[in-house]
């Protein structure tokens, strides 16, 4: 288990040539580490313990009652979740159900947990495994080593004067680069919206206010707190067993069950909740800034400057008006990825060529 945590942590390691947003990167590769390793955990017995134990007469063996109410999935009263615990009901949600069976509120998505974990994990990765299918290491080719500036001066010049001529030579031509770029990270809000309307019906619909709900009883005076986590993850439930008897009369048995699981369950519904709403405004907010620089080119002249202040805007400002979206992206994203110095010569050198008659100003 530890090995498999430990090998998670690869998807974590800081990539020396970045061509996504630090937004980007936390729901892609964060978010489905995080979701993978909660699948791991609640699929390993020996960090929870049995997922199910229940309480059976003598006369029946504990380890069929047990794994007949995995697999059937056992219930509580709702209305027993307010009463007092110890003088009307024996645990939470736990009563008699006097023949109400349409009264029972059913369990059965516990079992389905750590694979609904694992489908989401692979939900989050997708646009990022979208995104490299498309890149297809472009930014590392562009960059060539210049990230370090630790390099011989002919070496530098020769790798510049190649960047030059791709740039001069593909002028106009990364306008799909950039656009399957937004359309990932757009992919990415589509994809945190759908989980938490998908989980909410997973939950029965108690998973948008599963939050609000623990943060209100959190606030609450001690004597008037409802815990909202036990009615999502019951701790303890009920489980009906039915057997023919020796005369072949049908028998019904009674069962309290413990779910240790749902301990693990209701912590880790608590993170994905706050994290997938931190993560949602954080992506809206991307994309309406997406939305800014792709039709404003003042703002795009504005963000090339503030990558190197060296960079005068009046240089940031002729180049927007040269270039397209695409081109722009291009050397946006050079500025994080190239060392600084050698980025600010090859701006310089890129601004003289571009003022030739050969290149004339685009409305894009």
């Amino acid at each position: 288990m530890l090995r498999l945590l430990g090998g998670l942590a690869y998807y974590l390691k800081w990539q020396e040539i970045s061509t996504g947003s630090l937004i980007f990167r936390l729901h892609n590769n964060f978010t489905a580490v995080v979701l993978l390793a909660f699948s791991l955990i609640i699929t390993a017995n020996q960090y929870v313990g049995n997922p199910i134990s229940c309480i059976v007469d003598s006369s029946l063996p504990q380890h069929v009652i047990n794994t007949y109410c995995w697999i059937t999935s056992t219930f509580t009263m709702p209305d027993a979740f307010n009463r007092q615990v110890g003088k009307e009901v024996a645990h939470p949600g736990v009563a008699n159900d006097f023949g109400d069976v349409k009264a029972r509120k059913y369990y059965p998505y516990y079992q389905w947990v750590c694979f609904i974990l694992f489908f989401q994990a692979i939900l989050c990765y997708t646009p990022q495994w979208l995104w490299n299918m498309w890149e297809g290491k472009l930014m590392d080719s562009l960059v060539m080593g210049m990230n370090y500036g630790l390099d011989k001066e002919e070496n530098v010049n020769k790798k510049k004067s190649m960047l030059m001529k791709y740039i001069l030579s593909h002028t106009s031509g990364h306008k799909m680069y950039v656009f399957r770029y937004f359309f990932c990270e757009m992919l990415c809000l589509v994809n945190i919206i759908g989980q938490l309307y998908l989980m909410n019906r997973f939950f029965g619909g108690e998973f948008f206010n599963y939050g609000l709900k623990i943060l209100h009883m959190s606030s609450s005076a001690q004597e008037d707190r409802s815990d909202h986590m036990i009615y999502v993850f019951p701790r303890v439930t009920k489980c009906i067993f039915h057997k023919y008897g020796s005369s072949g009369t049908i028998q019904t048995h009674d069962s309290l069950c413990v779910l240790p699981l749902n301990i693990v369950n209701e912590k880790t519904y608590i993170f994905i909740w706050f994290w997938f709403l931190i993560l949602s405004i954080c992506l809206i907010g991307l994309v309406i800034y997406r939305m800014s620089i792709l039709f404003s080119q003042s703002i795009r002249a504005r963000l090339l400057h503030l990558t190197s202040s060296a960079i005068p805007i009046e240089i940031c400002s002729n180049i927007c008006k040269k270039v397209d979206i695409g081109d722009w992206w291009i050397l946006y994203n050079l500025s994080w990825n190239m060392d600084n110095i050698i980025y600010v010569e090859f701006i310089e050198e890129l601004t003289k060529k571009l003022s030739s008659n050969k290149f004339q100003p685009i409305n894009a």
